[in-house]
């Protein structure tokens, strides 16, 4: 069977990667496969799906199928559909703005701050504005951390400061003035309609009108952020998803051993 058609159509496989064009990877390179999931504002049919594959048409993707459709409630319908990618991107022509401290383990990060700031590093965290979760501060400051990182108030060269959730940006301020804080960290995870943009650069704006804020790291956090975003807005640092109090811990010593031995 070795001249068959299974080993005809293996070997026609397309098994070269470019880099300029990079594409989905389904079951072999270039190939496009890709699947996705949405939700739109119809009854659940024919029509329906028809709409969905139409959709993923004008999104750029080539024999469209609905693998599956339900009626989430009246006059909506979620859909998973498969489809192959017709686009691509460039891969080595991205940019993308990254934290450039180096990360360090907790230990490593005690020794660097017990050697070169000589005293422990004050730090006040919060999730502030309407944003009601603490997951994310919590996996940060909270001495058990995430995932078997250690949070800020294990260190031991580390003053930690949670305040919790739904902390006004006033009384964020207020705490940190009083606590005498060598950085902030604020946690945005579910915000909607960019609430977590409005709030985070009105704790800049109110920082500024102060004159605080260049007396303080300022870092934000959350999965709709990054570093890119995170200085837009006016932070010095931002650390989105996959990143742990390792990140935020090396950063911040680092950044006040450049502001104070400059």
């Amino acid at each position: 069977m070795s001249g068959g058609l299974y080993s005809t159509e293996k070997n026609d496989f397309d098994r070269t990667l470019d880099l300029k064009k990079i594409k989905p990877y389904g079951d072999t390179m270039n190939d496009g496969k890709t699947q996705l999931s949405f939700t739109l504002p119809v009854p659940p049919g024919e029509e329906a799906i028809e709409a969905a594959k139409q959709l993923m048409r004008e999104m750029g993707f080539d024999h469209p199928q609905v693998v599956y459709s339900k009626e989430l409630t009246s006059g909506f319908t979620f859909f998973n559909c498969y489809g192959t990618c017709t686009r691509a991107v460039d891969f080595t022509a991205i940019r993308v703005p990254k934290v450039t401290s180096t990360r360090w383990e907790m230990r490593e990060t005690d020794a660097f701050v017990r050697e070169r700031i000589g005293r422990p590093v004050v730090v006040v965290g919060a999730s502030t504005g309407t944003d009601a979760h603490t997951v994310g501060i919590d996996a940060i400051m909270n001495m058990k951390g995430f995932a078997g990182h250690h949070g800020l108030e294990r260190y031991e060269m580390f003053e930690a400061y949670n305040l919790g959730s739904q902390v006004p940006n006033e009384e964020f301020i207020a705490r940190a003035i009083d606590l005498r804080a060598d950085a902030l960290l604020v946690s945005q995870t579910v915000t909607q309609k960019d609430v977590h943009v409005k709030n985070l650069t009105e704790l800049v704006e109110m920082l500024e009108a102060e004159g605080l804020r260049s007396r303080v790291i300022l870092v934000c956090g959350g999965p709709r952020l990054s570093h890119e975003l995170a200085k837009e807005l006016g932070y010095d640092a931002g650390f989105g998803m996959n990143t742990y109090a390792d990140d935020v811990a090396s950063f911040v010593a680092q950044e006040l051993d450049r502001r104070i031995n400059k």
